[in-house]
């Protein structure tokens, strides 16, 4: 026996415990993905929790809390768990009694962790919210309790901003502040300009291109809004955000004028990146674009800013001011796209570790 197999040979072997030792598990390797959240249901109440939690994140709002406070629980909370709740009753997953975005983030895990099955028989798999349910606390509690020793965070976000990656990370770290035996810690970055990722993009859209009735004029790319504030202060999100429409449309040998970036979902009355997706869809129907289809690339699975936010309202707005056809095309979801970024993703970060 050489000396890489005398070590291979201790690294598998069982471990020798005294009497009376506590059963615990360890040895194990975990991967957490971390989508951005869910309400545990559409009424007020649940609504009204989740936008707390969400909007009390000073990643997400970075106005000072003595003007913040107030403004969130005497006006937001009284009414936008109401108006948030009925676009969440639109799209909800009746089967389930849950949302899209919870369906499509356990699908993702589940079939990630079929995948991996053979790279390395102690790798674990689970999944997270940054808010809401099952949070991150608890998903890394899970892999612990599983014998975890070592687990590597993957912020489901392609584009890096300090709204989403960073508040993962945050609330990771916030987690292992509590813990006593805290596992080692790896935080998958951004890959907005990953090639894997790029082209599946590209195919996901060709497919989903070539399955409509008509020919667009020309496609919107909507990414999340981000305060321009943000922006001035140094994020990154909309430098990425381009770089991943250029080379979107690279892939797909368009010219410039073909793919658009707009931005969506903004809050608040203060200026935002532009240019706003809801008044470019509206200015292209008045100006004669009969043809229009939005694909949202910042999100990974479809959720209520892309099922009722772009496929309703923004369709309802570009059909009002004179368009004829209109599509929202899907994200890359669990699809075989989708999924074999999320493993490309996951086996690189984890390399040295399996």
């Amino acid at each position: 026996m050489n000396k890489l197999e005398r070590i291979e040979a201790f690294a598998g072997a069982p471990q020798r415990r005294p009497a009376g030792h506590p059963d615990v598990k360890s040895g194990r390797i975990g991967a957490l993905l971390v989508n951005l959240g869910t309400p545990d249901a559409t009424d007020y109440w649940s609504m009204r929790r989740y936008l707390k939690e969400f909007l009390s994140d000073r990643r997400v709002i970075e106005t000072p809390r003595l003007i913040w406070w107030p403004i969130l629980n005497f006006l937001v909370l009284t009414r936008r768990p109401q108006s948030s709740g009925a676009a969440y009753d639109l799209i909800w997953n009746r089967e389930l009694d849950e949302s899209p975005l919870r369906t499509i983030t356990r699908s993702q895990s589940d079939k990630l962790a079929d995948t991996l099955s053979d790279l390395d028989d102690r790798l674990v798999v689970d999944w997270a919210m940054r808010y809401g349910n099952p949070s991150i606390a608890d998903g890394l509690q899970r892999l612990t309790a599983a014998g975890c020793e070592r687990v590597l965070v993957v912020p489901l976000y392609p584009q890096y901003s300090a709204a989403t990656t960073a508040t993962v990370n945050d609330k990771v770290f916030e987690s292992l502040m509590k813990m006593r035996w805290q596992p080692a810690l790896r935080t998958a970055p951004a890959y907005h300009d990953d090639p894997v990722y790029i082209a599946a993009l590209a195919a996901s859209m060709r497919t989903a291109l070539d399955a409509l009735d008509f020919e667009p004029e020309l496609v919107i790319a909507s990414f999340h809004g981000l305060p321009q504030e943000y922006f001035d202060q140094g994020d990154p999100y909309h430098c990425h955000c381009h770089k991943t429409a250029r080379l979107l449309r690279e892939a797909l040998g368009w010219d410039a004028d073909r793919l658009m970036v707009t931005f969506q979902s903004r809050f608040g009355r203060a200026e935002w990146l532009k240019p706003y997706t809801d008044e470019t869809v509206k200015g292209l129907a008045e100006r004669g674009v009969k043809r229009l289809a939005v694909i949202t690339p910042g999100f990974v699975s479809d959720c209520v800013e892309t099922l009722e936010e772009i496929a309703e309202q923004n369709k309802e707005i570009f059909l009002e001011h004179g368009g004829e056809h209109f599509a929202a095309l899907p994200c890359l979801n669990d699809t075989p796209e989708g999924m074999r970024v999320i493993e490309s993703v996951v086996r690189r970060e984890l390399s040295g570790w399996v």
